[in-house]
């Protein structure tokens, strides 16, 4: 049984022949498969969440393959998409390639390319949700920094020594090294340089601001 945490290949194709032939493929492979005879009833079943890619062919009565595509861009789904087509032109597949399909194929297709391309589809699907579980885990952990823990963090991602941070904020050296000590220990960052890439994982500019100014024009007010 097809459980939400096995990878799927999901297979959207109006062409019964086409989709079972796709599905025997991956089955073949071991992994589990799920047919659809339309974009709608793709939709309708609601596997968006699901952890896997959409092969997907372009053209279908009512709602093309590239007209999906673009309803999951504009949901904000993201699910790697293997986009198949005996019509395809050079402006359909940038326009596919633009919307975010990792391969787009001719019909009919070679069975070793086209599952090349599920498995490099497959792999970037669980490269992506592993960044995104790891985004949400230091977000998470940024919640728990006061906000003068935060004032220093977006000092330090920038490179600013903590004497200049220390002049910067008019607080004392001391009071910069036991802010440093906490940010380290509740974002369980192991050195600063881990602490900066956790900081751009999570979005924290680090270019200087209004707020934090430039490290290297404090020094020279140092000076």
């Amino acid at each position: 049984m097809v459980t939400a945490n096995d990878p799927t290949v999901f297979v959207v194709d109006d062409d019964a022949a086409a989709r079972e032939s796709v599905l025997a493929l991956v089955a073949s492979h071991g992994m589990a498969a799920v047919g659809y005879d339309s974009a709608e009833s793709f939709l309708r079943a609601q596997p968006v969440d699901r952890t896997g890619c959409l092969v997907l062919d372009y053209r279908m009565p009512g709602m093309t393959g590239l007209d999906l595509q673009e309803r999951l861009k504009q949901d904000g789904v993201e699910i790697p998409v293997v986009m198949i087509t005996a019509y395809g032109d050079v402006p359909l597949a940038v326009r596919s390639m633009r919307n975010g399909a990792v391969t787009f194929l001719g019909k009919p297709c070679r069975e070793n390319e086209l599952w090349e391309s599920i498995e490099q589809a497959l792999a970037f699907d669980a490269k992506t949700r592993r960044a995104r579980a790891e985004k949400s885990e230091i977000q998470q952990r940024i919640t728990t920094l006061t906000a003068d823990e935060m004032t220093v963090l977006r000092h330090l991602v920038l490179g600013w020594p903590n004497k200049n941070i220390a002049k910067q904020l008019d607080i004392g050296l001391r009071t910069v090294e036991l802010r440093k000590a906490n940010i380290l220990r509740k974002m369980k960052a192991g050195s600063l340089a881990e602490l900066v890439r956790m900081a751009m994982v999570a979005g924290i500019p680090c270019e200087p601001s209004a707020e934090t100014g430039s490290p290297v024009a404090i020094e020279a007010q140092a000076n």
